[in-house]
């Protein structure tokens, strides 16, 4: 359709699949067939080209066949709208980066939610002859600066010690147990952003964090690591008759959670070092951060 209505501007249009949608990371499935679902591309136009010929193009892309390969058409939701068809080029990075260009400063990345960078990057590129969608898209792919990068580790880090290694043995010493369970989400979701960001790779929407993990190169076993602190009895039974000072500086092991906390903080900390990131052995999160902040002046 493109070569035979268009053949004038083919070389100014990159069509491809990226943006919203767990289609566009390959999670789709049968659950997913209620909305926004079926066949369906991107044509990205820079934005003089998208001012001239986007409306006429849009009229061929809503005349291709339906349905292909055996699916359904694609049956819209309102606010699944405008995320496939005809694009200005500009206005999709602006929409999902609030930006139309990559990043600079690092406060200029830090402005930029790490998911937007995912759902920016992800999907594939079919062709793109001009390279100007292609070009900012390698610009995201080239990750983080290196500030941002360690910044944002230590940062994890801190965070998963502080509701995983802490506040979830406070929580349960207290019997509050809808901290507890908080302070374990909190960790879980620290400890798969750690994963991604030892991969340099960006963290996708939260539900997708643990199931992303199966494509990583590094560190992908603690998916199933945490997997194993929901199949854990409930471990109340552990924190009866434990007074306020028990186990301030020991863990308590007759927690599962705690077991799998510590294996799962266990696998950061080799992975730390090996990478050259951090010296230290101990298996307490928050005491590697100033090793990762240190390697800044480096």
């Amino acid at each position: 359709m493109i070569r035979k209505q268009f053949s004038g501007i083919t070389e100014r249009i990159a069509t491809g699949l990226v943006g919203y949608g767990s289609e566009c990371f390959g999670f789709d499935d049968e659950i997913s067939r209620d909305h926004d679902y079926g066949p369906s591309f991107c044509i990205w136009l820079p934005r003089e080209v998208y001012r001239q010929y986007g409306e006429q193009m849009q009229a061929a892309y809503d005349a291709l066949p339906k349905e292909f390969m055996g699916c359904a058409a694609r049956v819209e939701e309102e606010q699944g709208k405008g995320r496939v068809g005809v694009l200005c080029m500009e206005d999709f990075y602006l929409g999902i980066l609030g930006r139309d260009s990559v990043p600079g400063m690092a406060e200029e990345w830090f402005a930029v939610a790490e998911p937007a960078l995912a759902t920016a990057t992800n999907g594939e590129v079919f062709e793109d002859l001009c390279g100007k969608f292609t070009e900012i898209r390698e610009g995201l792919l080239a990750y983080y600066p290196r500030e941002v990068w360690l910044k944002k580790l230590a940062e994890s880090l801190a965070r998963a010690a502080q509701a995983g290694q802490y506040n979830y043995a406070r929580a349960m010493k207290r019997g509050e147990r809808i901290a507890a369970e908080i302070a374990l989400t909190e960790f879980v979701k620290e400890a798969m952003q750690i994963v991604y960001l030892l991969n340099k790779k960006y963290a996708p929407f939260y539900k997708w964090m643990h199931r992303g993990m199966k494509a990583l190169a590094v560190c992908s076993e603690i998916g199933d690591m945490l997997s194993l602190l929901y199949q854990i009895p409930d471990p109340a039974a552990a924190w009866e008759g434990v007074t306020p000072t028990d186990y301030l500086y020991r863990l308590n092991t007759e927690d599962g959670r705690v077991l799998v906390i510590e294996a799962v903080c266990n696998v950061l900390v080799q992975t730390l070092n090996e990478m050259g990131l951090s010296d230290r052995q101990d298996n307490f999160l928050q005491n590697h951060v100033e090793e990762i902040l240190g390697k800044l002046a480096k």
